[in-house]
This record gives structure tokens, C-alpha cells and sequence, in this order.
């Protein structure tokens, strides 16, 4: 052994050859500290790495439970793998019960045996290595203290002290080289096994945890495996095939002539007795007082709905009332294929145009079809076949209505049956209304007011008129016209509008907003434009702050019912009263539309001036009442009743109103 001829003895502690030995030794434990300490370092790494594996297969256990909760939108088929994966999740919980016990005897049986070489057999060479070198000096200035003693005149008292402390820290040297150099020759031995014991305890969790995996595999998994096999191949052949049809299908595209894709092309015959049609449309838009621009969006129709979906929306937006409409083929700057809607007020038209001619055809008759509402009709197929000849005649082109009424004729409306809307009062067998006694189950919500256009207006159109079920009324309320007893100006929302059956109850207009609200929410629509609401002793105005352009106006004796919300007190709402003239009759049958609003301050504030301008209405009859009025209610300096202070801020005078998301 060579170790033997490497031993330190204490008597030997002054020789200089000791000394030269000693460096050795102790250049050797230097190293294998360094040594040691790096070793442990990769160890617990791999212990960290054990452990890591531990939690990293107990969280993919709880994720693979997870896919069963996912609200995938493609979900079918999914059944079998939901099942496979609760399976495999229960194997990873069992593979991780394995992983923590191998990283429990790593802990124990790797870790632990090098920390205890390192804190013990280490530390003790260092320690050790200290006390030497104190005992070495102690050692040393005694020496020099006795080597000091005079030849003459010697002081045997000083003499025997400085002999007896030579000799006790010599004793104390030889005592601390003597346990020193016990453990350096030690170490040599332990180290050893320092550096063996730990990777036999490695190896031996290792197998041991191999052996159990194995049974686990073995025992439980191998016809769960060859399932699960069996199923991935199955999908993987089916994911061939189906890529296989899709490269044939491509193979025929490409062979296809460039004619197939090209616009105007369609060999397809037109169709004339569409009653829905979708696709997209170019429309246009003012950008300025004599400028426009075209926008292509997506268009389709619902019921007797025109509809539209901006790019980027999840939802499309009722654009048109497409009920008694006009619709016909017009000249428009240097496009080809466009055509115009008309509302039957002549109120709200819009410009579209289509990409081909059988699209522009098609877009003319089924709108036509639409406007004569047909699809209420028990066969709207037949009607619509009956009706073919007036829509191939509305295709032919013409520039203005006066021109519509020379070139085609007015056919009869398909008259749609059903039981009659409004109820009256007396025959209601509860005095509280049910909701559909009030409005009309599936009554479609408009959520936005459009300006009306200015082009292809026909200011002085006569004939029979219908009341949009939104509000669009034929008489005017300029500003010229408002009395100057009362203007106020509150900044509102609109939220929506709806046709209802009655204008005698404040309970249509909770239901009404109670509805809105509900859609609003159903379809993800939160933002809203803020306008001006005018309040004069006259009429409701509807006023755009940005352009200062009337939206919609209402004369006050048509507001039949208005109210604020019983609990969120910024909602309020108001019912108008309008004329239905598609039935014949010279009186019309009265209609009712409500409007919800969300204002900056209380709804009552609002109600309480609406009231005001009723109350303006009823003394103008009576010039007494008037000036007792007037008498009671503080004047501003241009006569004006002083009601609220001004909350429109800025934008009352034309400054942009940005859109907001409403707190409704």
C-alpha cells in the first residue's frame, strides 16, 4: 500500500522532510475539498432534477385532466381521447409516485453521505490545520524566549519558567501534529469511500426504480398501450385520406381556367325569387358636404332586415327596415351595378353596388321580394314567382323617384297574416301587463340611429307613407321652428329602439329597456355613440355634436309616455306615436315606437323637462295659464326657462364626441 510510506508521525513534526511531507498532504486535502464540493454540486443537481420531475408530472396529470373543460368549438370525436387521457392521466400519478420515491433515496442515499464527508472529514482537516499552526507559533516564540537567556548573571527563576514553557508548548505542538496528521492520513481512506458510497446509493435507486416502472408497464399497460396505438394509426389513416382529397381537389383547381374566378363570369342563370340573399357589397358613405367614399362590407338580410357585418365583428348589425321599401337600379358617378334602397318615408336611402351583374340582379329581386313582404307568406316561393315579372322590371336603370313612378309600377303588397298587434286596455284581464301584451316576442332592436342621406332625396314625395317601427317620423322640427320658452340640452346615449303594442304605460318602456339591455349583452354590444338630446317646448331633437345634424326629431304631442328607470336612474326612455297607413284606411292605424337612452346625469332630470314642455304646450291654450307660468320659472337673460345647468360641456359646440362603452 503506498499509503504507508506516507504517514506523518509527531516526532518527525520539525524535520524539515516532515515539513516538505506535510505540504503535500495538505496540497492533497485542497484538491479534494475543491474536488468534493463540485461533485455535490452536480449531485444535488441531479436530486433538483429528480425533484423538478416529480412536480413537473403531477402538474401534466392535472392539465390532462383539464381537456375534458375546455368548451372547444370543434369538439366531436373528442370523446374517445377525453377517456385516453383520464387513463394516461392516471399512469403519470403512478409514474409520480415512482419519481418521488427516487428522489427521496437520492436524497438519502447520494446527497446526504457527501455533505456528511464534506462537513465532517473536511472541516475536521481544517480545523485541525488551524490548531496546528497556533500550537507551531506558540512553539516558536517560546524558543525564542529561552534562546534569549544571558551566559552571565543567570536568573535561575526566570530559567526554570522559560524551560517549562518551552516544554509545555512543545507538548502542545506535538499533541495537535499528532491528531493532524492522524486525520490526513485518514482522509486518505476516506475519501474513498466518500467518492463510492454515494454512486452505489444512485445506481441502486436508479434500479430499483426501473424494476418498478417496469412492472407497472408491463402488468398494467400493454393492452392499454396497444389501444391507444391502434387509435393513433386509425386517425392518422383518416388525416391521409382526408389530405389526400384535399390535394385532388387542389390538382382540379389549378386546372381550372383563369375564367372561373373572374368577375362577371358566372354562368349560373339569375335567380329572381330569392327571399334571403348574402355577399358582399360595396356602400357608400359621405366623407364631406359633396364627397364620398365606397366601403366593401359584407351584407345579408334576416326576415325583412337588411344586415350588416364589419370586418373584424363577430355579429352583424341591422343596417335597414327592408319593409315596403323602394328599391331600384340607379346611375351612380362611374360604377356599374348599383342600386338604392329607399325607406317608405323617403327619409333614409343608401347607395350599393355589386360585383357582377347576376349579383346586382339577384341583390334588386330578393330585396324587392323582401320589401313586399312575402316571407310572411305561407309560401313565399310562389309569391315571390308571381312577383318575378315586377322585379325583372325593376332592374332597369333610373336616376331619381320621380323617374321610379314612370318606370314601374306599384304591384300589391303581399298582405302577411296573424293576429293584430295592439290590444286595448279594457280587454286585458290583469292590471299588470304581461311582456307580450306590451311588446311583440322576437320585435327586432335597432341599436343605432343613422344620419338620413342626402342624395336621391325626394323632399316633396305624396302617396301613402308607413311609420318606421324605429322612430322615423315625416314631420320636421327645424330649429327655426323651436319656441324659445324652453331649449335644454342634455348628453345622451342611444342604446336602442323597438316597435311596441302600447303607448298608455310606463311598463312598455321598462320592458323596452329591459329588452335592450338583454340584446346588448347577448350580442357583445357595448359601445354606444353620444349625441345631443334638445328638449324645447315643441319637439325632441336628436342632435349629432360632432356635425350638429338633427339625427331624428319628434314633435312633443307624439311623445305619449316617458320614464326614468326605477333603479339605475341614468336609463330613461320615451314612447312615440305614429301613423301605420299599409293598411288603406284614411286615419291611419296608430303605431308606437320606444327609444332607450343612457344619460350623463339622472333620467328624471330629462323627464321632469319633457314634462315641462307638455305643461308649455297645455298654457300656450290659455294665455292666463301662460303667464302665470312664466311668472313662477326663473328666465335666463335671452328668455329662456333656466332648468339644468349645461352638461353637454364642449361638444355643445361642435366638439367630437368619441364612443363610449356603456355602463348600462
Amino acid at each position: 500500500d503506498p499509503c504507508t510510506h506516507q504517514q506523518l508521525t509527531p516526532t518527525e513534526a520539525a524535520l524539515p522532510i516532515t515539513r516538505s511531507l506535510l505540504s503535500v498532504f495538505e496540497e492533497d486535502a485542497g484538491t479534494l475539498t475543491d474536488y468534493t464540493n463540485q461533485l455535490l454540486q452536480s449531485m444535488q443537481r441531479v436530486y433538483g432534477a429528480q425533484s423538478e420531475m416529480g412536480l413537473a408530472t403531477e402538474q401534466l396529470s392535472r392539465q390532462l385532466l383539464e381537456y375534458e373543460k375546455q368548451n372547444f368549438a370543434l369538439g366531436k370525436g373528442d370523446e374517445e381521447v377525453i377517456s385516453t387521457l383520464q387513463q394516461f392521466a392516471k399512469t403519470v400519478v403512478e409514474l409520480n409516485t415512482l419519481h418521488s420515491e427516487l428522489a427521496s433515496q437520492m436524497a438519502d442515499r447520494m446527497i446526504f453521505p457527501m455533505i456528511q464527508f464534506r462537513e465532517k472529514d473536511l472541516t475536521e482537516i481544517s480545523t485541525l490545520r488551524e490548531v496546528f499552526g497556533i500550537a507551531s507559533d506558540e512553539h516558536e516564540a517560546a524558543m525564542v524566549k529561552y534562546s534569549r537567556l544571558p551566559k552571565k548573571k543567570e536568573n535561575e527563576k526566570v530559567k526554570a519558567e522559560l524551560v517549562g514553557e518551552v516544554a509545555y508548548s512543545r507538548r502542545k505542538q506535538h499533541q495537535a501534529s499528532m491528531q493532524y496528521y492522524c486525520a490526513l492520513n485518514a482522509l486518505q481512506y476516506r475519501k474513498r469511500v466518500a467518492m463510492l458510497e454515494p454512486m452505489l446509493g444512485y445506481t441502486q435507486a436508479q434500479i430499483h426504480f426501473y424494476k418498478k416502472g417496469m412492472d407497472l408497464v408491463s402488468k398494467k399497460m400493454d393492452s392499454f398501450l396497444v389501444s391507444v396505438s391502434s387509435m393513433t394509426q386509425s386517425i392518422q389513416a383518416q388525416l391521409d385520406s382526408e389530405a389526400e382529397a384535399m390535394r385532388v381537389t387542389q390538382r382540379e383547381l389549378l386546372s381550372m381556367e383563369d375564367t372561373v374566378y373572374m368577375p362577371d363570369r358566372d354562368p349560373v342563370p339569375v335567380n329572381r325569387t330569392l327571399i334571403q340573399k348574402a355577399g358582399y357589397l360595396n356602400i357608400r358613405n359621405k366623407t364631406g358636404l359633396v364627397t364620398t367614399a365606397w366601403d366593401r362590407l359584407y351584407f345579408f338580410t334576416q326576415g325583412g332586415n337588411l344586415m350588416c357585418q364589419p370586418r373584424g365583428a363577430v355579429a352583424g348589425g341591422m343596417v335597414l327596415d327592408l319593409d315596403n321599401s323602394s328599391v331600384m337600379a340607379v346611375e351612380c358617378e362611374d360604377r356599374r351595378y348599383c342600386f338604392q334602397i329607399t325607406s317608405p318615408s323617403g327619409k333614409t336611402s343608401m347607395t350599393l353596388q355589386a360585383e357582377s351583374k347576376k349579383e346586382y340582379e339577384e341583390w334588386i329581386c330578393t330585396l324587392n321580394n323582401i320589401s313586399r313582404q312575402i316571407y310572411l307568406t305561407d309560401n313565399p316561393e310562389a309569391v315571390a314567382i308571381r312577383l318575378n315579372q315586377t322585379a325583372i322590371q325593376a332592374v332597369t336603370p333610373i336616376t331619381s323617384f320621380e323617374r321610379r313612378g314612370e318606370g314601374s309600377p306599384n304591384p300589391d303588397r303581399a298582405k302577411p297574416g296573424g293576429v293584430q298587434s295592439s290590444i286595448s286596455a279594457s280587454q286585458k284581464s290583469s292590471s299588470t301587463p304581461e311582456p307580450e301584451d306590451l311588446i311583440v316576442p322576437g320585435t327586432p332592436i335597432q341599436f343605432d340611429i343613422m344620419l338620413p342621406a342626402s342624395e336621391f332625396q325626394d323632399q316633396n314625395r305624396v302617396g301613402g307613407r308607413r311609420t318606421n317601427p324605429f322612430g322615423e317620423t315625416d314631420d320636421d322640427c327645424s330649429p327655426e321652428s323651436d319656441d324659445s320658452l324652453l331649449q335644454q340640452v342634455f348628453a345622451v346615449r342611444f342604446l336602442g329602439s323597438m316597435a311596441v303594442r302600447s303607448g298608455q304605460t310606463q311598463e312598455v318602456i321598462y320592458e323596452a329597456m329591459r329588452q335592450v339591455l338583454a340584446a346588448r349583452a347577448i350580442h357583445n354590444i357595448f359601445r354606444t355613440t353620444e349625441s345631443h338630446l334638445m328638449v324645447t317646448s315643441s319637439c325632441l331633437r336628436l342632435i349629432d355634436p360632432r356635425t350638429q345634424v338633427t339625427r331624428i326629431s319628434f314633435q312633443l304631442q307624439e311623445v305619449t309616455q316617458f320614464a326614468a328607470h326605477q333603479e339605475n336612474g341614468r336609463l330613461m326612455g320615451f314612447v312615440v306615436e305614429g301613423r301605420d297607413w299599409s293598411e288603406g284606411t284614411e286615419e291611419g292605424e296608430p303605431s308606437f315606437s320606444a327609444f332607450v337612452f343612457e344619460s350623463n346625469t339622472e333620467g328624471e332630470k330629462i323627464c321632469y323637462t319633457i314634462s315641462l314642455g307638455k305643461d308649455i304646450i297645455e298654457a300656450k291654450k290659455d294665455p292666463e295659464a301662460l303667464a302665470q307660468l312664466m311668472k313662477n320659472m326663473p328666465l335666463t337673460n335671452d328668455g329662456k326657462f333656466l332648468l339644468l345647468d349645461s352638461e353637454t360641456g364642449d361638444t355643445a359646440n361642435g366638439g367630437a364626441a368619441d364612443e363610449e362603452e356603456s355602463e348600462a
